[in-house]
């Protein structure tokens, strides 16, 4: 039975519909996933723009501090910028990825800062006659699942005591500056692993361990009542 042109003329016509519902189809979709791809570096580009003024404040006050003379409150006088720069760092690799060449080199800049913010306080507790709670923590993003459950120890940790400085270094991170630190602070190969009042922990340590480990926490929480019950009794009065 031999088709008819009128059922060619109806079949090329299902085929150009059909041609033309797919390009449209495959066009929404492409238009649909550059629209997200383009909100997707818009948000990155923000986050960026903001890393770079906060690290470029943060070295502006370290510059200042250093030749700053000593005050009563010496161990808080820095700002907590460091912990927000980490938190927006650990966004940005979510994002794009760990691998990403502008998380890599973010996150050398600040390993940079996090060692001049260490070595300052260093220098300012010999200055000014106090002695900082630091805890210097090196871990990997490679198949190390005792170090993402530091990680979220360490976060707690800092909101706990936001007096303690938490300096946290990818020990996988190509930067010489890191390996130095290792090898100032006699920090094993192995992660995770903690450098505490000059003293070594390895593994994974939680909340409990570490305040047992360092005794000056709890002074530590107890002066930062006491700071908050008399700006309590100030508002009160």
């Amino acid at each position: 039975m031999q088709t008819t042109n009128k059922e060619r003329t109806i079949q090329w016509a299902r085929y150009i519909v059909a041609l033309v519902l797919t390009i449209a189809i495959f066009g929404s979709v492409l238009y649909i996933s550059q629209v997200a791809t383009d909100k997707r570096m818009s948000e990155v580009k923000s986050i960026q723009d903001k890393i770079a003024i906060d690290l470029l404040s943060s070295e502006t006050q370290f510059s200042l501090l250093s030749a700053a003379g000593c005050t009563q409150d010496g161990d808080s006088i820095l700002a907590p910028e460091i912990g927000q720069l980490g938190d927006r760092l650990t966004f940005m690799e979510g994002q794009l990825g760990i691998d990403d060449p502008d998380v890599i080199g973010l996150k050398k800049y600040y390993s940079l800062l996090q060692i001049k913010d260490y070595i300052l306080m260093k220098e300012l507790g010999d200055k000014c006659n106090f002695k900082p709670v630091t805890l210097v923590y090196f871990y990997s993003n490679d198949n190390c699942s005792d170090c993402t459950k530091q990680g979220y120890v360490l976060t707690a940790l800092r909101e706990k005591y936001p007096l303690l400085r938490v300096y946290s270094f990818d020990a996988d991170l190509d930067l010489s500056a890191i390996k130095t630190l290792q090898t100032v602070t006699s920090a094993p190969g192995t992660v995770p692993s903690m450098v505490i009042g000059g003293k070594i922990y390895t593994g994974f340590k939680s909340i409990e361990e570490i305040e047992i480990a360092v005794p000056a926490l709890a002074k530590m929480l107890a002066e930062q009542k006491a700071v908050e019950k008399k700006a309590q009794t100030k508002i009160t009065q």
